[in-house]
C-alpha cells in the first residue's frame, strides 16, 4: 500500500502540515496509522479525504464540510449526500431569492412579495418573516443605521414602512457579497433617490458569486464521490 508523509500531502494540496493535523483533531479522516518512531503514517484513503476536504471547501461552509466528512468515517455516506443535497437546495432558493429582489428593485410599485401582500406597516417579527431572517438581524441593521423603524403610538412596538421593508429585503440578500457598512449605507440612499443602477450590479455580482458557489459545489461533490467509493472499498 503507497504511504504519504504528512509533507508530501501538505506540499501536493498547497497547505501546511498543521492543517492536516488540524483535519485529524477534528475526527474528519480515517485513523491514521503510526511508523515505529511514532510518525505518521499515511495512506492513499487519507491523500483522499484530504484532497475531498480542499475541494469541499472552496464551495462549502466549513460546518457543513466538517460534518459530511465526519459521516463518511462512520460509514454514514447516504446521510452524508442528503446533506450535501439539502445545501443544493439552499443555494437554488438563494438564487431565486436574489433574482426576485432584483425583479423587485427594477418595478416601482412595491406591495407585495412572493404572493403576500404587504401592509402599508409591519412589526419586526413580520418583517423578519417575510425577508427571511431573524429579528436580531433587523436591530442589529437599525443599530448600525441601515433601516430605521418607527413606533406605534399605541403600544411603543416597532414597525417597519414598506419602503424600509424594501431596505431589509436588499441587506438580506446582498450581506454575503457587499461586506462594508459604509457602502451598504450608499446603496441603500441610492435606493432612496430612485438610483438603480449600483443596486443592480450589486445584484449582478451577487449572481456570479453564486454561479460560481455553484461550480465549486459540483467539483466537490465529483472529490467527494470518488472519496466515499474508495472508502467503501476500503471497508468491504
Amino acid at each position: 500500500m503507497e504511504t504519504y508523509t504528512p509533507k508530501q500531502i501538505a506540499n501536493a494540496l498547497h497547505v501546511s502540515t498543521t492543517t492536516l493535523r488540524r483535519y485529524e483533531e477534528q475526527d474528519l479522516i480515517p485513523v491514521v496509522p503510526r511508523t515505529n518512531s511514532n510518525h505518521r503514517c499515511y495512506t492513499s484513503i487519507h491523500f483522499h479525504a484530504f484532497t475531498t476536504i480542499r475541494a469541499l471547501l472552496k464551495g462549502y461552509n466549513i460546518p457543513v464540510v466538517y460534518e459530511m466528512m465526519r459521516m463518511i468515517k462512520r460509514s454514514r455516506c447516504e446521510e452524508a449526500l442528503w446533506l450535501v443535497n439539502e445545501q443544493q437546495f439552499q443555494i437554488q432558493v438563494e438564487k431565486q431569492r436574489v433574482e426576485e429582489i432584483l425583479t423587485m428593485i427594477q418595478h416601482a410599485e412595491f406591495n407585495q412579495y412572493k404572493n403576500v401582500k404587504l401592509n402599508k406597516y409591519m412589526r419586526i417579527g413580520e418583517a423578519a418573516k417575510i425577508a427571511g431572517v431573524n429579528t436580531s438581524a433587523i436591530r442589529h441593521w437599525e443599530n448600525e443605521g441601515l433601516v430605521h423603524s418607527e413606533r406605534n403610538n399605541e403600544n411603543g412596538y416597532r414597525i417597519y414602512s414598506i419602503s424600509e421593508l424594501r431596505k431589509i429585503l436588499i441587506i438580506s440578500s446582498l450581506r454575503k457579497t457587499v461586506y462594508y457598512i459604509e457602502n451598504v449605507k450608499k446603496l441603500l440612499n441610492d435606493i432612496d433617490t430612485q438610483k438603480y443602477d449600483k443596486i443592480e450590479r450589486s445584484f449582478r455580482l451577487a449572481l456570479e458569486k453564486l454561479n460560481n458557489q455553484l461550480f465549486f459545489q459540483l467539483k466537490g461533490i465529483a472529490e467527494l464521490m470518488n472519496y466515499i467509493h474508495f472508502h467503501q472499498k476500503m471497508n468491504s
